[in-house]
């Protein structure tokens, strides 16, 4: 997934990595006013998240939905493919809220 677009565009308005002394990567990927999306990677075991996953959040319904395996193939997929057309945030956004049926996890604060 792309990091750092041009301001305007679609992708990162911030990027972070948390996590990187135990092995683990926690990547912000794209965070608006409704939508964060976190990647993550170095996670469980061959049977656990093998391959990481991706967490989408939608901030103004407080709840959110973790993609792993296939699913996150297919996100991964599909962003990329939406990258190819320079979206706005907006159009970036739209996109997101295709998600917002599947979100059924509540947003926890930390």
């Amino acid at each position: 997934m792309p990091v750092g677009v041009t301001p305007g565009r679609a992708g990162s308005e911030s990027t972070t990595k948390a996590g990187t002394a135990l092995g683990h990567d926690m990547n912000m990927l794209y965070n608006s006013s409704n939508f964060c999306v976190l990647e993550f990677s170095g996670f469980g075991d061959a049977d656990i998240h093998p391959a990481g996953g991706f967490e989408i959040m939608d901030k103004g319904m407080r709840r959110e939905i973790f993609l792993d395996g296939p699913q996150a193939q297919l996100f991964k997929r599909d962003v990329d493919e939406l990258m190819s057309t320079e979206p706005t945030f907006d159009e970036f956004d739209a996109f997101l809220a295709g998600y917002a049926g599947l979100m059924t996890q509540p947003l926890a604060m930390h």
